[in-house]
């Protein structure tokens, strides 16, 4: 026991001399001891990872900074807020400037004057009597605009290249939104719902068979840009001095766009058109002195206000009931107080000249 003894005694100062004779700079490099972090407690920082490393040696930054220059304020970015995932801010540009191509594409425009060349039956008047009628359903069942929107794409896409006959008129109204509902909504209401609402003039199996003869005329696709796709965006871009979201503004440049859905004339304008001309007019409507268009909203839309003249002034007759007076549906719709009751809102009858004329940058 006493040489065991001796022994320890002899490793340990034998050990302590080691130490002393060792450099310093070798000394002050022996691993720490390593505090165990369990996985699921790492944080994204490398600071709280590591927090028995060594300090910094990084020389501390001065209090002051040397002011920078100033820079000319640039036009502002409507999509630099990220609030909105649905806005899709880092691909909004991008995602535009698509559908905007789309909406140009000839299969997916309607032509202008089909109800001259095409129809021998049916008249631009009954047309605006089933998308009133339509507006109705929607609200009944509770439906998005959207499927509003791309219901009557698809009709007017339709009738560009099949006549029918009035008979069938309604018929080709709920098959179209039947298939707009499945494309759009959560739960879209079933086949049997929409002969409910003809009070069953039309069959079950009639409306799936004319449900199949549109599919296959869009062959399968179903998707197409909209007045809504474009109106979301540009009543951004309207508001972009504002802090917080007007909705009397936006309510007003959405009732608009369904009126405009009413008119057969209206056929004529691509979506993005309506759109802008939309919330030209819900601006005028809301402050009839100022200028309704602006740079921002030149840019965003990619249109000037000469080019949306024809357009504006024929919402405005829609708005001041010199057309489609007897349409009373999307004049009911946003009456209502959830819509902040914009169909009561007037507007001048005339329209400036000068707010179509060029702005200068």
């Amino acid at each position: 026991m006493e040489d065991k003894e001796n022994c320890k005694r002899v490793t340990r100062a034998a050990r302590k001399r080691a130490a002393a004779a060792m450099p310093e700079s070798q000394s002050q490099q022996l691993p720490a001891t390593k505090k165990r972090v369990v996985l699921g407690e790492l944080s994204n920082s490398q600071s709280n990872v590591f927090s028995n490393s060594t300090p910094s040696l990084e020389p501390k930054k001065p209090k002051y900074w040397p002011r920078k220059k100033e820079v000319k304020p640039a036009e502002p970015d409507i999509d630099a807020d990220s609030a909105d995932p649905q806005m899709c801010t880092p691909y909004a540009s991008d995602i535009f400037e698509y559908l905007h191509s789309m909406e140009m594409e000839e299969k997916r425009r309607p032509f202008p004057d089909y109800i001259v060349k095409t129809q021998k039956d049916v008249t631009a008047h009954m047309r605006g009597i089933l998308v009133d009628w339509l507006v109705e359903v929607a609200e009944e069942y509770k439906l998005v605009s959207d499927t509003l929107y791309l219901t009557v794409s698809y009709i007017d896409r339709f009738l560009s290249s099949h006549a029918i006959n009035r008979q069938r008129l309604q018929l080709l109204g709920i098959s179209c939104m039947l298939i707009a509902s499945k494309y759009e909504e959560i739960s879209p209401p079933h086949v049997e719902d929409f002969c409910y609402i003809t009070d069953n003039t039309y069959k079950k199996e009639e409306v799936v068979k004319m449900e199949t003869d549109i599919l296959k005329f869009l062959n399968f696709e179903m998707g197409n840009p909209t007045v809504k796709s474009f109106l979301r965006r540009f009543t951004k871009a309207a508001q972009d001095d504002q802090k917080s979201p007007n909705l009397q503004l936006e309510f007003l440049g959405c009732y608009l766009g369904e009126l405009s859905l009413l008119d057969y004339s209206c056929v004529r304008f691509l979506p993005s058109m309506v759109a802008a001309s939309a919330v030209f007019l819900s601006r005028f409507t809301k402050a009839p002195k100022m200028h309704p268009w602006s740079s921002s909203l030149q840019q965003c839309s990619g249109y000037k206000p000469s080019d949306l003249r024809d357009c504006v002034l024929a919402i405005h007759d829609l708005q001041l009931n010199r057309k489609a007076g007897s349409l009373v549906a999307v004049r009911d719709k946003y009456k209502q107080h959830k819509f902040k009751c914009v169909a009561t809102l007037s507007s001048p009858r005339e329209i400036p000249a000068a707010y179509f004329d060029d702005i200068k940058n």
